[in-house]
């Protein structure tokens, strides 16, 4: 197998921001190239952000459907591409952790690896044990939980379909167990995380610390034209616009949002719902919004690319994010607060400890479909009663993300983690802004 060449550049390091060079080499399963869900959004801020503070970053990934080579430089990270056919079975998977390991073992003869970060355990699971034997110091940034991420997105049904989806969930809990336990340290983005790392793995708190993601606070920031941008995007502007953009499976909830419509407009006839994103369950929510005589009170936006996101959470009135379950942090909540957009949610992992640390107000009390449409009814009585109440709020919103979710201190907190990592230090747990426990 082909083994990719090392590039020698070394980006130039500014002083003012670091005064410890790291070579920090991330591992994952997805790709800093192109931004479609959280996990992505992490490894490119992460990644991009360390290098512009001087340190030396690579990437080892899977070659993924889309990429045009098996080597690309994205602001500074050099992103290297195992080669992995998705349907290619245990074979491919196989040949995918030897190149892994062979890129590493170069990497490491040429540039010596301070940190290896480890953002998702497949890929990992083939350059974990040689890392250790070389002496790289390993951390782990848990997004989630593999196995039960994967069961969410595959719910196609029938007996051989489910037996298939169990041997895959069960081989993806060990190859994550295994890598967790070699690593020295494990990130989390919350509490709720942190503790189903004790529940699924037995990996103890004192090994953990919460970490929390960040928000662009440039790129995401309150519109300086919201007519404008109802105009752009067809948007009337005499409704009550709520927003909300995810992944359409049955895990999100966006099935009990739409039924909750059906409430909320016949309280707030100028009521508006558009949905951002795809899925599987695109034609259902159809299905529900036309049963329920919604066609005028629900819009499908379809996929909502990187680039125009800011614009849909500037153009709305309130973010709703109805997740039913495995909400592990919740970066829309930050973006939508940070465009000035209040967020309400459902009482569910990082989005419980998010808001509660703002305003439980915006915590629902439940996930039922009554609970979210009260919510919104709530929300809409209370700024209808002050004309500046909409106002002031979003300033709050912004300013609580301005103070605990920059991704300046996120980066700053974990290159501390990387340092003490990279001279064996074992501190206590880092909680770094993490809003409040979710026990």
């Amino acid at each position: 197998m082909r083994v990719l060449p090392i590039p020698f550049s070394i980006p130039s390091i500014d002083k003012t921001l670091t005064t410890t060079r790291l070579n920090i080499l991330f591992v994952a399963d997805v790709s800093a190239a192109a931004v479609i869900g959280g996990a992505e959004r992490v490894l490119f801020e992460q990644g991009t952000r360390l290098a512009q503070r001087g340190h030396c970053v690579h990437l080892i990934t899977r070659r993924l459907p889309g990429h045009q080579g098996d080597r690309e430089h994205i602001q500074g990270v050099e992103e290297i591409r195992c080669a992995f056919a998705p349907q290619g079975g245990l074979r491919s998977v196989v040949q995918s952790w030897q190149q892994a390991r062979r890129q590493l073992v170069r990497l490491h003869e040429h540039l010596p690896i301070d940190i290896l970060n480890v953002h998702q355990p497949l890929t990992a699971f083939g350059l974990i044990s040689p890392a250790a034997v070389l002496g790289i110091p390993r951390v782990y940034t848990c997004h989630s939980l593999s196995a039960e991420e994967y069961i969410s997105r595959n719910t196609a049904t029938g007996p051989a379909n489910r037996l298939l989806r169990c041997l895959n969930a069960a081989a993806r809990k060990r190859a994550e167990r295994r890598v967790l336990r070699s690593c020295d340290r494990v990130i989390a983005l919350s509490y709720y995380t942190r503790d189903k790392l004790w529940r699924a793995h037995g990996i103890a708190a004192d090994r953990v610390d919460i970490v929390p993601g960040g928000v662009d606070l440039d790129r995401f920031c309150p519109a300086a034209d919201k007519a404008a941008l109802r105009n752009e995007l067809g948007i009337p502007q005499d409704r009550f616009v709520v927003f909300t953009v995810r992944n359409l499976v049955p895990r999100m909830g966006v099935d009990r949002l739409v039924q909750a419509m059906q409430t909320v407009s016949s309280q707030i006839p100028q009521a508006l719902l558009v949905i951002g994103g795809h899925g599987p369950l695109r034609d259902e929510l159809l299905t529900i919004g036309n049963h329920l005589n919604l066609q005028d009170h629900v819009r499908m936006a379809g996929f909502v690319p990187e680039e125009a996101l800011a614009r849909y959470y500037q153009m709305a009135d309130l973010f709703v994010l109805p997740s039913l379950d495995l909400e592990g942090f919740g970066m829309v909540t930050l973006e939508a607060m940070a465009c000035g957009l209040p967020v309400i949610g459902t009482p569910v992992g990082g989005t419980k400890e998010i808001l509660s640390g703002f305003n439980r107000r915006y915590l629902l009390r439940g996930s039922g479909v009554e609970d979210i449409a009260q919510g919104i009814i709530s929300y809409y009585e209370l700024i209808s009663a002050s004309r500046t109440r909409a106002f002031e709020i979003s300033r709050e919103c912004r300013r609580h993300v301005e103070a605990r979710y920059s991704w300046n201190q996120n980066i700053a907190t974990l290159e501390r983690l990387f340092n003490q990592a990279k001279h064996g230090r074992s501190p206590r747990p880092v909680v770094a802004h993490a809003g409040v426990s979710g026990n």
